[in-house]
Order: C-alpha cells, then structure tokens, then sequence
C-alpha cells in the first residue's frame, strides 16, 4: 500500500479537485429534481396486471376520480331542499376548478322530465317532491347515495393534472352544516408529494446528526467525526445527482436511496479515520500514515463496499420496478462512497493537521470487557444460537404478505381514514373495473347479457354492487338508451362503450384476498367478462411480486456475497464461517417482521438482501482482526476484539440509531424499516463475534482468560481490519 498511499498524498490536490468538481455537477443536478407522487404509476409498470389495468383506463379514455363524500350530522339526510341546496353550491364549486372536466353527484345536471337545467330555485320552488323525482330518476343515485341518506359522494374526474385538481380540492370550503371527506388515488399522490418534500427536509439532517453523536462517542473528537461523515454524504449528493440526471423522479421508495447511501456509506469511512487517528500518535509521516490505515482497512474496505453494493444489487432481479430502481441506484451510491473513502478522505485527511493526543470515548473498554466475557467459553453461543432459531423456527412460518394499498401510510393517517370512510359508506375508495364483451350492433337489446352476468358477480362475496350501462335500461326512455349504447351521448361516468365491450365498474365492500381471487376466477372462466382488474388487482399480484422479491433478493444476495468470499479467501471454510452470523441475523429478522405485525411489503421484503450485504462487513472485519491478531500467537480472539469489538458494535449501533431518524416520517413504512434494523444490525454486530469466535479453535481464547484491554485499543477507536484478507485464517481456522 505504500506506493498508493504515496500517490494519493503527493496527488492529493489533483484528486480533491476532482471530487469537487464532481460534486459540483452533482450539486446542479438537484436543481433537476422531481417527485413522482404517483404512488400507482411505478406498481403498475412492469408487470402484465398494471399493463392491462392501464391498457383499460385508455381504451375508455378514464381517469382515477377524487371522491369527495359529503356528511349530513346524525339524522339529516339530503331529502330536504336546505341540504340538497347546499349540495348545489358545493357541486358548482367543485365544477369551477380549472381542470375539472366533470362532477357526479345525485344532482342530475338536467331536468329529466323537462330537459331543462336545474338551478338551485327550480329545487326550492318544486321542494320535496321535486327532489325525490330528481332522485328517483338519476340511474347513478343508488352509487352516490348512503342508505341512510346522509351521506352523498361526488365523483370529481380530472383533467390531465389530477394532482393539481386535488389540492385545489382539498382547498374547497365545506358549506355549513356539510363535513367533507377526500379520498382516491389522486388524493394519494397530493398526500405524498407533500411528505416526500417533508421526508427531504428532515430525515437526512436527522440522520447525519445521530451518525456524527455516534461517531463522536466512538472517536471522542468532532472534527473527525465529521471527516468521517464526508464520504457517505458525497455519496449521497453524487446519488441524487446520478438520478436527475438520467431525468428519474423522487417517489416513495427511492426518497430513502440518500438515508441508506448516508448510513451504510459511512462505517468505511469510519475505519479509515479512526485508523488515521491512532497513527497519529505514532507517526509525523503524513504518507506514513495514510500508509498504516490502507494497509490494516483498505481491503477490507473494497471487499465490505462491494459486499453492501450487493446486497443492494441482489434487489435488481426482483422484477418489482420501484425496488429494482432502489436497489440499483443504493448500490450505486454505496460505491461512490468506497471510492470517496478510498482515495478523497485520505487526500483530505492529508492536507489537515491531525494532532496526536489522545481523546477520551464514550464507546470504551467496557464494550470490549463484555465482548470478550462473551466469547471467553462457546456457551454463550450455543445459547445465543439456539434462542434465535427456536426463536426463528416459531415466528418465520407466520410470515406473510401485506396485501394493503395504503401500507405507507400510519393506522390514523387522515388519507387512511378517509379511505376507510369511503370504503363503509359506498364500498371502496377505488372500486375495480371491467369489461363485458359487446357488440353495439345489436342495441339495447344486446345488453340482457350484462346484466345477468352483472346479477350473478354481485352474488359473489364482498360485492356490494356492479354498475354498467346495463342498469340504466329501465331507467332511460328507449331513445336516449340506444343513444348511450351507440355512444353519441356522453355519461358522467365517461366513455361506458366502445366497439367491443361495455366498461362496469364493481363496488367492492369489506372483502377479503381470497373475495378477490373469486372474483377474478369468476372473470376468467366466462367469456361474457373480457377484462376485471383495478388497483385492487394490482396490489393484489405486486403481493406475489413481493413474495417473490423477497425470495429472489435473498438468493442472489447470499450467492453474490458467498462468491466474494469465497475468492477473497479461497477456503469453504472461511466462508461458511463468515456467512453463519449473517444467516442468523437474516432468520431473526424476518421472525421480527412476522411476529411485529408488520409482515411483508414493497420495502420491508428488500430488507433480507440488504442486510445480507451490511451484515457480512461484520464477519469481514473480525475475521480480518483475527488474522492480524493470529500472528502473536494464542489468545488472537481476544486481542482482536480488542482492536475490532468496539468498532463493529459502533457500527452497528451507529446504523440503527441514525435510521431512528425515520421516524419522524410521516410514512408506515419508514418507521417500520427502523425498526427492523435495529434488530437486524445489534443481531449481525453480535452474532459476528460471538459465533465466530466459537467456531475457532481454543487456543483463539488464550485458554479462556479474560486480560484487561491494553495498548492503544482502549483510547481512541482502532479500526477493525487486518493488513490482508487475502487467505484469512489459514491458521485460525484450521
């Protein structure tokens, strides 16, 4: 390593410069960004159900309506001229909304026996019984109307920009007396691009902060901690100016690409200074000391960003858009960050003066006295070993699926409630659509079919309702029904015929996945029905897309990393060895997601694969410290711990504390990923050392004693590495 330390130091300006420069087109690149709220677009790309739903919702030129349920207070209902007056003022309101192209009320928007529009005075001179005409004769009045008769929905369909209509939605006073509740995807997407500029704003300052705390309590000077910080942040904003520049948005998902750039980029940056620091006592020599931390981290250092940047890569064979792009550009800009750690950070810490004295840390000799009482015989292992499988064996099998549309968001969120709301009143907030196969040839007379077909799916359980042009054959005079069937008439539901088929609409109400799956058998095996899927549907098959992912990121995660090993220290045993603290951990984990009611979705069943990939940098740098230590003789484990213990509980700790930070998100989802990384990194961090350590022979132990900390390893932080990890353990492993 001399001559490269030596090239990094006399070359240092050369390659600040250029790391700066890069940084600063990363830096105008973020001037491109942009979020995508919509949360159904990256679900339904890729996959053959969202291509069809799409293929659909343009052949009947339809877009996702915003819900807006009107409620009467307990005993009103909207029979009596003062309500439904109000209704007509709301009605217009919402109409005048640039980008509104229609609203769906009870509220025919023409007198059906006059053909005359109706104005709020023609309601107020014809009072109640007008209304109930009005009401009677609306073939949409038994979709949009409560039984209770207090409670009415208004469908407001959008333009092209439905995010725009609904924050001008949402921004519409409620007439008095009225309470009005939103719901529909595109209140979804208004909800989410304002969390997603939230999520930006707060959480990565709020990680960087609890990253530095740590790191602090680990080093015991400020300076380096923030020096230690400087890759993962660079490679955060190299990231995101990766992304804008290849003209990709900010969704749900990839919000989260600069939190794990950030946190899992920073422990090599960690090692690489700490080990700078503690040569600094010793050494005066800059390219000395560059020289002595490349040689006890720089390996391992290459070998823990390449293994991270695969378990992030194992989630590119997910075939799940949204976790393919959050593995791809995660793995990214975990490389960038090793490439920082390995060349800019020692280039900086070059030109700085770094005094040598000691610093006190709070992460002390403690860490390492339990750590080695720990390892000091194999029980603790066994018992550690066998609590974590039986714990494993117990909650694994109850693993499953989150089939919930709306599992970003948390159990009281206003979106969720409302959604909830719609779901009771009127049977979901995004009902499913479909296709009767139609020949509009043959009139009216053609539409008998549906209807029955229409009779027997509102028999299957979780049905409420199926609307179709259909219903409105006993409804409409003859002449305006053939009209509607030839399509010369437009309906305020839009486009219901096209040339070979009739659009229904099924309301679902309180149903269940194996509801839906009769459903869609239903459709499949009758050939009146040429198409039924939704959102419901969709969500339903990214479910099974989930399932997958979680199985594939898991294999390719595990081969990916086991072939790294397994060429770093050409020995099966080696790599066996490192991989059984990391097999461990990922069976705990996925135990927690089961038991914690959190189970399976879009980003909790990536997690597996990306733990895979942090957890093994573990096995890596004991290991490392092992092969250093083995040189002095019996005793190796514990003078490895010394120089490897508190770094890699640092580490992990510094991993789960900064990912608390995701709790201030306003999304499910975020707390839900911190909370599974704290058991999965304490469990990986722990398991590392005490497994590992059992696995070697007992002269590793030094016969079981326990000596107190000495050297430098009880002052300032010693990196976890040894010079090599090439043929690691040769000695120690037999």
């Amino acid at each position: 390593m001399e001559s490269v330390a030596r090239a990094i130091v006399e070359h240092s300006k050369r390659i600040l410069a250029l790391t700066g420069v890069i940084t600063l087109v990363a830096v105008l690149m973020l001037f491109r960004m942009d979020f995508n709220a919509d949360v159904a677009s990256f679900v339904l790309e890729g996959n053959d159900t969202g291509e069809e739903f799409q293929a659909l919702q343009e052949k009947y030129a339809t877009a996702d309506p915003i819900n807006v349920v009107a409620s009467l207070p307990a005993g009103e209902t909207f029979a009596s001229v003062e309500n439904i007056t109000r209704l007509f003022g709301l009605r217009e309101s919402l109409s005048q909304i640039e980008g509104v192209e229609q609203v769906v009320s009870i509220i025919p928007e023409v007198n059906p026996l006059t053909g005359a529009a109706i104005s709020p005075a023609d309601i107020a001179a014809g009072g109640a019984p007008v209304i109930a005409v009005l009401l009677a004769q609306n073939p949409f009045a038994d979709l949009l109307l409560a039984p209770s008769g207090s409670d009415t929905m208004l469908m407001v369909v959008p333009g092209d920009d439905g995010l725009a209509v609904a924050q001008d939605v949402a921004d519409v006073a409620a007439p008095a007396g009225i309470e009005l509740t939103l719901s529909g995807n595109p209140v979804v997407f208004s909800s989410v691009i304002d969390i997603l500029s939230l999520f930006l704003l707060l959480i990565p300052p709020a990680v960087f902060i609890l990253l530095i705390a740590v790191f602090y309590a680990t080093i015991g000077d400020r300076r380096l901690s923030v020096m230690a910080m400087v890759p993962a942040i660079l490679g955060s904003v190299w990231t995101f100016g990766l992304i804008f520049a290849l003209g990709r948005e900010v969704d749900i998902v990839t919000v989260i690409v600069p939190i794990f750039v950030i946190v899992m980029g920073s422990a090599d940056g960690l090692h690489f200074v700490t080990h700078f620091q503690e040569e600094a006592e010793t050494s005066k020599d800059t390219v000395q000391r560059v020289q002595s931390a490349l040689s006890h981290v720089g390996v391992p250092m290459i070998l823990t960003t390449i293994s991270t940047a695969a378990g992030f890569f194992s989630l590119i064979f997910t075939n799940v858009q949204p976790i393919e792009q959050l593995g791809m550009f995660t793995a990214i800009g975990i490389v960038f960050a090793g490439f920082i750690s390995f060349f800019s950070l020692p280039a900086l810490l070059s030109r700085l003066t770094i005094e040598p004295r000691h610093h006190d840390a709070l992460i002390g000799p403690r860490v390492t006295r339990g750590l080695k009482r720990l390892v000091a015989t194999r029980t603790s292992a066994i018992v550690i070993s066998a609590g974590l499988l039986a714990f494993a064996a117990v909650a694994v099998p109850r693993l499953a699926v989150n089939p919930d549309q709306l599992f970003f968001f948390k159990d009281d969120d206003p979106v969720r409630l409302a959604f909830e709301k719609t779901e009771e009143l009127f049977g979901g907030a995004t009902p499913l659509i479909g296709e009767f196969a139609f020949n509009p040839a043959n009139g009216a007379a053609g539409l008998a079919t549906a209807d029955a077909v229409s009779a027997e799916m509102e028999s299957l359980p979780g049905v409420r309702s199926v609307f179709s042009v259909a219903d409105l054959a006993a409804a409409l005079p003859p002449d305006q029904l053939e009209a509607v069937v030839a399509g010369t008439v437009d309906l305020p539901l839009g486009k219901m015929v096209s040339d070979d088929g009739l659009r229904f609409m099924l309301l679902p109400s309180d149903f269940t996945t194996e509801d839906l799956r009769t459903w869609i058998d239903f459709a499949e095996n009758r050939d009146e029905v040429t198409a039924l899927t939704g959102m419901p549907v969709v969500w339903d098959e990214i479910a099974r897309l989930v399932l997958r992912a979680q199985v594939v990121s898991l294999i390719v995660a595990i081969i990916l990393v086991a072939i790294m090993l397994a060429l770093a220290y050409r020995r099966l045993r080696q790599t066996l060895v490192a991989l059984a603290p990391v097999a461990m951990t990922v069976l705990t984990m996925l135990g927690f997601i089961a038991v914690s009611g959190i189970q399976l979705n879009l980003l909790t069943a990536v997690v597996s694969g990306i733990v895979i990939g942090v957890g093994i940098d573990y096995s890596i740098h004991f290991i490392a410290a092992i092969d250093n230590a083995r040189r002095d003789g019996p005793g190796y484990v514990l003078r490895a711990i010394d120089r490897a213990g508190r770094p890699i509980v640092a580490n992990g700790l510094g991993i789960a504390v900064a990912l608390t930070a995701l709790w201030l998100s306003p999304l499910k989802i975020h707390s839900q990923v911190s909370m599974i990384m704290w058991v999965a990194m304490i469990t990986a961090a722990l398991t590392a050392i005490v497994i590992i350590s059992a696995l070697l022979p007992e002269d590793g132990q030094g016969g079981g004693a326990v000596p107190e900390p000495s050297g430098p390893a009880t002052g300032a932080l010693d990196a976890a590495d040894g010079s090599s990890v090439i043929g690691i353990g040769r000695g120690a492993f037999g």
